[in-house]
């Protein structure tokens, strides 16, 4: 049977106190909503209808037309039923889950769990609980000999009530016949005149249909409101990420301070010390070591690969064998290639390393392609911005020296073999198996300082 997601993300987040819509807000480096949508989806939920409000454009750019996601807006902040009847439900057909934007920990095998106990139990409606330690502030799920009765707000609960456990998370599972009929039966008679989604229960089971409360894992009810629980739910997926890494292989010094992002994939045999950020859609190969602080956003890094101690990679690759760092930054659209050596304080951007190549220290290579088994001496800089305010290459050829505090002024080309005496300033193309020295001549004047 088809199924269409209801998730309600029109709220205005108070408690966030940001001006950022709440459900925007990154838990583990995705929005809150992100991970509902991205989890419904892999659970085989055809299309989601989100509800939006305060915010709505900032969501919708976000998403940027993402297959099977959809935009209703709720005009006024009238209840949780009301944002339900937003979604346009009488265009609806097969089943329907309900849940909120903001619960990130739900993962896909929930979502998918439920649809399976909705449709084994043949149920007209369904909804989610879960038995948590502190249960204050949500709705008891109330049970009489065992059978779902009745869901009761904390403020009416009586103090047996309120000792119950078992709560309601705010995530439904409904005929969409059913939804139809009742929804709009629903009535605001309560002090704030909003209309609750809670009131469909009683409804439906007024009307003898089926319906269940099914348990799953406390997981399923931990919401985000404020920024203290966003921080809660951001250390739970990280911690969710490295268990997942270290059950395949991977070496986890210190998971508690490690923060690996859902999809990031890292290859069996490799350790990755504290305090490191690996983000984004990169991949690491087998038997790398990623040592302390260091910082890596959609990157490929290969086998055998050793990144130290405070390093950046950013969206760049680096092949089988290379060694990165100590506090070496590879900016965007870099290259480091098989074995080659990228040292302390040195920045690329945009730059090819061939293999074998070593940068060991204090060097800026922008703008750069560099043949294999080339030396780079230390303070080489390749001047690659211009009066013009464009940027030029620099080509290097193999096996080239480039002596120590050489500046290279682009657009230039160095050919195979060639050598650069160090402190030198090359503004034309270097032949291959050349000499190049590109320096003032040394002038002394003897006894200077005395005739001063």
């Amino acid at each position: 049977m088809s199924s269409t997601a209801i998730v309600l993300a029109a709220g205005l987040g108070v408690r966030m106190k940001s001006n950022k819509p709440k459900v925007l807000h990154a838990a583990a480096g995705r929005p809150l909503i992100d991970h509902v949508v991205t989890n419904l989806m892999a659970s085989g939920v055809e299309t989601v209808r989100l509800v939006v409000g305060h915010g709505s454009d900032e969501v919708k750019k976000y998403f940027n037309g993402r297959s099977g996601v959809e935009f209703f807006l709720q005009k006024n902040q009238l209840g949780t039923a009301d944002a339900v009847k937003s979604a346009q439900v009488n265009s609806l057909t097969g089943i329907v889950v309900i849940g909120n934007g903001d619960h990130p920990l739900i993962k896909a095998e929930d979502y998918k769990d439920a649809l399976i106990a909705f449709e084994e139990n043949r149920c007209d409606l369904m909804v989610v609980s879960s038995v948590v330690r502190d249960p204050t502030s949500f709705g008891r799920i109330v049970r009489e000999s065992g059978k779902f009765a009745r869901i009761i707000e904390e403020k009416e609960a009586t103090e047996s009530e309120k000792k119950i456990h078992e709560i309601n998370s705010g995530l439904y599972v409904v005929k969409s016949d059913v939804l139809k009929k009742f929804l709009p039966l629903i009535e605001n008679k309560n002090k704030k005149k909003e209309y609750y989604l809670t009131d469909l229960v009683a409804l439906a089971l007024n009307a003898d249909l089926k319906v269940i409360a099914h348990r799953a894992k406390a997981r399923v009810s931990r919401g985000v409101n404020n920024q203290m629980e966003l921080a809660m739910a951001t250390r739970s997926l990280f911690m969710r990420k490295n268990k997942e890494l270290m059950e395949n292989g991977v070496t986890i010094i210190d998971p508690g301070n490690t923060y690996i992002e859902a999809q990031v994939a890292v290859g069996a045999g490799t350790t990755i010390y504290p305090g490191c950020f690996i983000q984004g859609s990169t991949v690491i190969g087998n038997d790398c070591v990623i040592e302390s602080h260091c910082q890596i956003q959609n990157s490929r890094i290969g086998n055998d690969v050793e990144i130290r101690w405070g390093s950046l990679v950013d969206q760049s690759e680096i092949q089988k064998g290379a060694r990165v760092g100590p506090y070496a930054r590879v900016r965007p659209e870099s290259l480091v290639g098989e074995n080659a050596h990228v040292g302390n304080f040195v920045e690329l951007k945009k730059a090819r390393l061939a293999e074998g190549v070593k940068a060991n220290h204090l060097t800026y290579l922008g703008d750069v392609e560099i043949g294999e088994n080339t030396n780079v001496g230390c303070g080489t800089i390749t001047c690659n911005y211009a009066v013009d305010k464009k940027k030029y290459k620099t080509h290097i050829g193999k096996n080239v020296f480039i002596g120590s505090d050489t500046q290279l002024i682009a657009p230039v080309s160095v050919g195979d073999n060639a050598v650069i005496g160090s402190g030198s300033t090359i503004t034309k193309d270097v032949p291959a198996n050349a000499l190049a020295v590109a320096r003032g001549r040394q002038f002394i004047k003897e006894n200077y300082k005395k005739d001063k």
